[in-house]
């Protein structure tokens, strides 16, 4: 019924994610999950499919499209495997920030890379004792001339040691509270940037959790995002924009799971007939899709409010 809604384009970019999602994921999944291996073919596959380029403005290399068609794409992977949906929406957290606060320089640097799938971003914020209280944080920016140095350890960072651009919230005044963070964009291979301790997680294992560990990690003063001061809101526009992107996993996961219950129901008997056959069945499965139908609504809806910009959007 949500074909009437979308537009050809819209459709096509649904219908290329869930051709990929059938034929390239579904075959590997299982093996990627209980080997917890980074999903580089996928990864390869989307890129070539224009996929991580949606919601980045034409002029960098991307679909330029938005929040919308970002959600359609992760749904669609979600539907067949929550690890290479969440490391395929992750790049859109990762550079969501360059693209809301970036200067024109920093998006022309970052983003074509980004847009073509060349290199994959991800987003640092939470710490052991701060998620997005960025009050609490602890990791530290101090500046030495034409270069910032960061120091601290962020935690459970997704596509953490896979990706090649890192956007980081560090305190650069710790008396100011959220008012005294900065953002930064933060290359793999800058001087003091390594990775720590890999996450052993019960689901989602394809994806790459992992520590960032800065220890007086050298970022030149152009790396700055915006401006000094900056990084809550940074960090907080991010959230507003990207939170649409986790709802579409949960509602890519819920269908996957719905279709799988459903087929089961059809070709499970008892008293030789389906077990879809029996009314106790046939209502949770109606409530299953009634919910999902419901939660896909909640998140077009919030998507669509987004990429127009309305007021109570955020």
């Amino acid at each position: 019924m949500w074909d009437v809604f979308l537009t050809e384009e819209q459709k096509e970019i649904r219908d290329l994610a869930r051709k990929i999602a059938q034929e390239v994921i579904l075959p590997v999944r299982a093996e990627l999950d209980e080997t917890e291996e980074f999903p580089w073919g996928v990864m390869k596959v989307l890129a070539d499919a224009g996929l991580f380029g949606v919601y980045i403005p034409e002029e960098y290399g991307g679909f330029g499209k938005g929040v919308f068609e970002l959600c359609l794409v992760t749904e669609e992977l979600s539907k067949v495997c929550g690890g290479v949906a969440v490391s395929y929406a992750a790049c859109g957290l990762g550079s969501y920030p360059l693209l809301l606060m970036g200067s024109e320089e920093q998006k022309k640097k970052y983003l074509p890379a980004v847009a073509s799938g060349e290199k994959l971003a991800a987003f640092c914020v939470t710490e052991s004792g701060a998620g997005s209280d960025v009050g609490g944080m602890r990791t530290t920016a101090r500046r030495d001339g034409d270069f910032y140095y960061l120091t601290g350890t962020k935690q459970w960072i997704t596509n953490g040691s896979v990706a090649d651009i890192y956007t980081v919230v560090a305190l650069t005044d710790k008396t100011k509270g959220p008012r005294g963070a900065t953002a930064f964009i933060v290359e793999k291979g800058f001087p003091g940037l390594s990775f720590g301790k890999k996450e052993k997680k019960l689901g989602i294992r394809a994806s790459s959790t992992t520590e960032v560990v800065l220890d007086e990690c050298k970022v030149p003063k152009e790396n700055v995002l915006s401006r000094e001061g900056l990084g809550f809101v940074a960090a907080m526009r991010t959230f507003d924009y990207t939170r649409p992107g986790v709802a579409a996993q949960a509602l890519g996961i819920a269908e996957g799971a719905f279709e799988y219950a459903l087929n089961y129901a059809h070709t499970r008997k008892q008293f030789d007939k389906p077990i879809s056959s029996f009314q106790a069945v046939s209502h949770m499965l109606a409530d299953m899709a009634t919910s999902i139908e419901a939660a896909r609504g909640l998140v077009y809806r919030a998507a669509r409010a987004i990429d127009r910009d309305e007021p109570d959007a955020q």
